[in-house]
């Protein structure tokens, strides 16, 4: 299990900037002396060094270091990067021992460019990719599989009280957690757009890599998307078929909704309305985000933050889901929008229309959560995070009541 104490990040989803002190309560100069004895030490020969600049992974992730030296060449360590000082910030995690050393499944003359910024697109392409996977996947079993294979009163029944919304939240949350686990190692898990323009703002997350990321989040939506079409798509074209009122090129609103949102029939088809509230459930995620990947604060510890994050997912679609369906992520929504469009759904995923319903609304799951997530971290550092720089700089003690973690020396 991967230990975030001391580690220092900018750029994670699952690892933030402790700044000044760190969730032991020591600051990095305190805890590379109390730890200098364990973190150096090479795996297999005992000695102590600390790693060169070379062997330092990107901001916010971990690397895996093999030693060279005969039969300890099968054990692993995973090293955390140098503060911005240059100054040692974290130690070597112990732990990461493997029976047998996994090689990579291309060479290393053709991996090497895989290290970087391609290599975390990857990362982003891949978590997102099964972000979407889950939870289109479970729309896809309450709208159109578990009534189509007779599991409901009828083949167009789903959602018969308010309770059954729970299948769709916590689904979703289930596929937030997995992808942040699965992408996290290399380019933090970022999945979503608004998160990778809040944390170039404000968390120092360079903003060359917020296009590639963004492109790398919508191809790996739009991939996970037709996942789930290929594996439901006879759920799909049968629930169709049974659906009574519009359709648009035999598809209704309603299978539309597996992938993409659209903004409730109350309403009756204006802008405000579905924009403040893609605007206040991206803030509310990001700033929780932020919150709990903040070291200086309560952090999850244990490798929980993907976990938590979920949870977070969860409350904001029972808080907020049912008047827009919670998109909160430029990717999620319009990758799998660009998939329906070419599959078949016409207006409906491009530019967004139903008659009588709503019109041109593909923009407001894009603006909306872009600038939901601005002020979500924005709100964040003005009300917290400004606070706990402060306090840092103060060297203040916790207010009395309030307990802080101890290092054993």
């Amino acid at each position: 299990m991967l230990s975030r104490r001391g580690c220092h990040s900018g750029t994670s989803v699952w690892s933030s900037h402790a700044g000044g002190r760190g969730a032991g309560g020591r600051t990095g100069g305190e805890r590379r002396g109390a730890e200098a004895g364990r973190c150096g030490r090479h795996a297999g020969d005992g000695s102590d060094r600390r790693p060169t600049g070379a062997e330092w992974p990107g901001p916010g992730r971990a690397r895996t270091l093999s030693s060279a030296r005969g039969r300890d060449r099968a054990v692993a360590r995973v090293a955390l990067e140098p503060d911005r000082a240059g100054s040692y910030a974290g130690p070597f995690v112990e732990g990461a021992d493997m029976a047998v050393e996994i090689p990579p499944l291309i060479k290393p003359s053709r991996l090497r460019r895989r290290g970087g910024l391609w290599g975390e697109c990857l990362a982003e392409f891949l978590g997102t990719f099964v972000l979407i996977a889950f939870g289109a996947g479970v729309v896809a079993m309450a709208v159109a599989a578990l009534p189509g294979s007779g599991r409901t009163e009828g083949p167009t029944t789903f959602f018969l009280g308010a309770g059954d919304w729970l299948l769709v939240c916590w689904g979703w949350a289930f596929a937030v957690t997995f992808g942040v686990y699965v992408a996290g190692g290399v380019s933090g898990a970022h999945l979503n757009p608004a998160v990778t323009l809040a944390f170039a703002a404000r968390r120092g997350f360079p903003w060359a890599k917020v296009v590639p990321y963004w492109a790398s989040q919508v191809v790996g939506a739009f991939a996970g998307a037709a996942l789930v079409y290929a594996v439901y798509h006879d759920a799909i074209n049968t629930f169709d078929q049974a659906m009574k009122g519009p359709k648009t090129n035999g598809h209704t609103v309603a299978s539309f909704s597996i992938f993409a949102t659209f903004p409730a029939p109350y309403f009756h088809g204006g802008v405000w309305g579905p924009l403040i509230d893609q605007i206040v459930g991206t803030a509310l995620l990001v700033m929780l985000i932020v919150a709990i990947v903040d070291l200086r604060n309560t952090a999850v510890k244990a490798n929980l933050g993907p976990v938590v994050i979920g949870f977070a997912v969860a409350a904001i679609g029972m808080s907020y889901g049912a008047n827009a369906g919670y998109a909160i992520n430029p990717a999620r929504d319009f990758g799998p929008r660009l998939f329906t469009y070419v599959a078949g759904w016409g207006k409906l995923a491009l530019p967004g229309s139903a008659a009588g319903s709503f019109s041109d609304y593909w923009w407001i799951p894009i603006v909306g959560p872009l600038v939901g997530g601005l002020i979500g971290v924005l709100v964040y550092d003005l009300f917290i995070g400004d606070v706990l720089h402060l306090r840092a700089q103060r060297k203040e003690l916790p207010e009395v009541g309030r307990a802080r973690p101890v290092d054993e020396d």
